[in-house]
């Protein structure tokens, strides 16, 4: 990093984080990559995988877009599909959600405000 400027490869820099490039989790300080404003994933799913738990008690808006492959959002009494790269899905605080990859798929997620939560512990 150089001056306020971080140069990565999103594949690469969020495999060591869960896909996720920024938001509260990354070092404060100089690492402009640390924001509470703001998080963003690349996701990159093999197919099959699902989301352990369900996200409740939802604080954040949350942008999901489909990069490629095909991925399917669950909300309580609703599924969306994404099948073409571009399709989207933008939900609000207290939208319970889960996902699912029926194929290989790579998302870009962007939610607001960065928050501590919501991560599944490994048990």
């Amino acid at each position: 990093m150089d001056e306020g400027i971080y140069v990565g490869n999103a594949a690469k820099d969020g495999a060591g984080n869960g896909g996720w490039l920024l938001g509260h989790f990354m070092p404060a300080g100089l690492d402009v990559r640390h924001s509470t404003d703001v998080e963003v994933k690349w996701g990159v799913h093999p197919p099959g995988d699902t989301r352990a738990e369900w996200v409740t008690g939802e604080r954040r808006t949350a942008l999901l877009v489909l990069v490629s492959g095909r991925f399917r959002m669950e909300f309580r009494g609703r599924s969306v599909v994404l099948a073409e790269p571009g399709d989207y899905v933008v939900w609000g605080p207290g939208v319970d959600h889960s996902w699912y990859a029926p194929e290989e798929a790579v998302v870009l997620t962007v939610r607001w405000p960065s928050v501590p939560g919501y991560r599944v512990t490994s048990g």
